[in-house]
């Protein structure tokens, strides 16, 4: 569906590998009766401002799951160290301005999400990347170095990314926002972005979007109701399983 105040035309890109090291063939690993990527990429599908949407891997099982449920596909090298080189090698296929990197292990992506990651780096001519954020009510996620932080100029711009608890609360009232791991490149930036020298802070915090700041660009961050519940182990795929099973229905948020 094209929406007309979306000039740019925006592509979705679900990277997706077999292989991982703490749940191997996780992408594939059934939750209610379909695999984990399925119901990314239907959940991913209802987005109102993909005009296309594809799952990028190296992998021909997951290359012919994927086309089972409908999704097309797009085969990628088995050498890309990140998810977002196998997203630039698929994307350079395509002409669009504007492309999605949708984590392929969040069945619970919402559409909206995905939207407003779009709609802000369109409002910020100047940023070629874009992603969203949501404000900390869990407060163990401060200090937990898995729960990424995020700290925002006036101008809705990223200032920092860092897995300490920033900015530091010396007077008290801080507020803390958790980057979600959803993100939008304009196409040129996202050719490049494989490129781009690793500078010391990406090495260090083991952050890739780190290397959009330590080489001068701008990252644009929309701030989110969704909470990001993504499958990086069995106990993962339990919780997200206890949720479904109480709720009856997928969660979603507006965002």
């Amino acid at each position: 569906m094209v929406i007309s105040n979306v000039p740019q035309q925006v592509l979705g890109v679900i990277p997706a590998r077999l292989a991982s090291t703490r749940f191997p063939a996780k992408a594939l690993a059934p939750l209610h009766g379909k695999p984990i990527l399925q119901h990314v990429w239907e959940r991913a599908s209802k987005a109102r401002y993909l005009q296309h949407l594809l799952i990028a891997t190296d992998d021909d099982t997951i290359a012919t799951v994927a086309r089972k449920f409908g999704a097309q596909v797009r085969m990628t090298s088995p050498d890309h160290p990140s998810g977002t080189d196998r997203v630039a090698e698929a994307a350079s296929a395509y002409p669009h301005e504007l492309v999605v990197n949708i984590q392929g292990d969040e069945p619970l992506i919402d559409p909206a999400a995905i939207d407003a990651a779009v709609l802000a780096l369109l409002d910020d001519d100047e940023a070629p990347m874009g992603t969203l954020a949501k404000r900390i009510e869990d407060v163990s996620e401060i200090t937990n170095p898995n729960a990424v932080k995020v700290v925002m100029g006036r101008d809705g711009r990223a200032l920092y990314f860092s897995r300490s608890p920033i900015p530091y609360d010396r007077g008290g009232g801080a507020v803390y926002f958790k980057h979600i791991g959803l993100y939008v490149y304009r196409r040129e930036f996202l050719l490049e972005y494989p490129s781009l020298p690793v500078g010391p802070l990406e090495q260090v915090e083991k952050l890739e979007q780190l290397r959009a700041l330590e080489n001068g660009y701008k990252i644009k961050v929309a701030e989110t109701e969704y909470e990001s519940l993504g499958v990086d182990t069995p106990e993962d795929l339990a919780r997200v399983e206890q949720l479904f099973g109480t709720r009856g229905v997928w969660p979603s948020t507006s965002s």
